[in-house]
């Protein structure tokens, strides 16, 4: 046996959910440029659990069953006010919450196809409510409850601020919905398949792919690119910035992607969202760092940006705190998780590789008084 390290071109499944061939990701055979300017987060969650876009009333079944489970135990969101320490990272925070709804859901132990789907519709509703009830019980705030005649992205930002967001930053947020919902069999998404081919409930699995994408080669990298921009502080400093970090061999984050070589379909659809947004704002200089740091990384480099990058500069001009970037992540591609979760329940094989030993050979017990 060989290995690979980090499974790198190893195919460990099939799957009907999404691809990435030749540089292009779809969903369902579905291009991820049409859905990004024509899809609705939710239609695309439909797409995903069931492998075509929804009939008019079926969308609307779907939005209403969404709209029907928002809403959160209190046991779960009081949790959220005993941290005795502020620093809590979100996403630890909603690791464990995601956790303890499954001790809340009668059917959390239930294997049928049928307790499978119901438990996808609760937790794709209930993690969006997860994540704004946090952003504002950290900063002293009451949770908002939910408005049913929302669509998933106005929800989530009007939970967040407790203001109703305008039409271009609903437009901006259904859009990184879309982009970042599935991406095949990317870490999370694979730990999600690991968890759940042992036969574990639907709740371990999401509890997992949270652990996996909370790092920051995965989930964390658009928190980081934000920290980055901070950094810089003006268009002025990217020069010698990026250079200086580019000159002592640092990783510049938001770059590459190992499974694209022409660069990330996904980014340019929020790189115009950031031009958009960040006028606005009056903010324009997220953007113009932006723009300068791709240029000089994509120059010297031949590293195009990825979804991370321009997301960093999307989420903070819609008032999002750095440290939920990461976890929006995690509302989205909860659909893919849990689309991938549902696949492999149809067609479950316990996911057990080998590794390629390395260490010493045959070595033999010597008493600790000899040793």
């Amino acid at each position: 046996m060989t290995s690979s390290k980090g499974l790198e071109g190893v195919v460990a499944t099939q799957s009907a959910i999404s691809s990435i061939i030749d540089d292009t990701l779809t969903y369902v055979g579905y291009d991820i440029d049409d859905l990004a300017v024509n899809a609705s987060f939710e239609e695309v969650i439909y797409l995903l659990w069931h492998q075509r876009l929804p009939k008019a009333d079926e969308l609307a079944e779907l939005k209403q069953q969404l709209a029907d489970n928002m809403s959160v135990p209190q046991a779960v969101l009081d949790h959220f006010k005993t941290y005795e320490i502020k620093n809590v990272h979100p996403m630890a925070a909603l690791r464990t919450a995601v956790s303890m709804l499954g001790l809340f859901d009668e059917e959390a132990e239930e294997m049928n196809t049928e307790a499978n789907y119901r438990k996808a519709i609760r937790i794709q509703a209930k993690i969006s409510t997860l994540v704004t009830a946090f952003g504002r019980i950290r900063n002293g705030q009451e949770p908002i409850a939910p408005k049913t005649d929302l669509s998933f992205a106005a929800n989530f930002l009007y939970m967040l601020s407790g203001e109703m967001p305008e039409d271009i930053e609903i437009e901006a947020f259904n859009k990184a919905l879309v982009l970042h919902a599935d991406h095949e069999l990317n870490a999370s998404t694979f730990t999600a398949r690991v968890a759940v081919a042992t036969l574990s409930d639907v709740y371990s699995g999401i509890t997992a792919a949270i652990g996996a994408l909370k790092g920051p080669l995965h989930g964390g990298a658009n928190e980081q690119v934000m920290k980055m921009l901070t950094e810089i502080d003006s268009v002025e400093n990217v020069d010698s910035y990026i250079n200086g970090k580019l000159d002592n061999k640092e990783k510049i984050m938001g770059f590459g992607h190992r499974v694209y070589r022409k660069g990330d379909p996904r980014a340019k659809h929020l790189r115009e969202m950031s031009q958009k947004l960040t006028k606005i704002r009056g903010e324009e200089k997220w953007y113009e760092m932006s723009i300068k740091i791709d240029e000089i990384v994509t120059g010297k480099k031949n590293l195009p940006p990825n979804v991370d990058f321009y997301s960093a500069s999307v989420y903070h001009s819609l008032n999002i705190d750095h440290d939920l970037f990461t976890p929006i992540f995690a509302v989205s591609r909860t659909s893919g998780w849990l689309a991938h979760i549902l696949e492999q329940y149809a067609d479950n094989r316990l996911i057990r590789p080998r590794a390629e030993y390395i260490g010493p050979g045959m070595q033999t017990y010597v008493p600790v008084e000899e040793r």
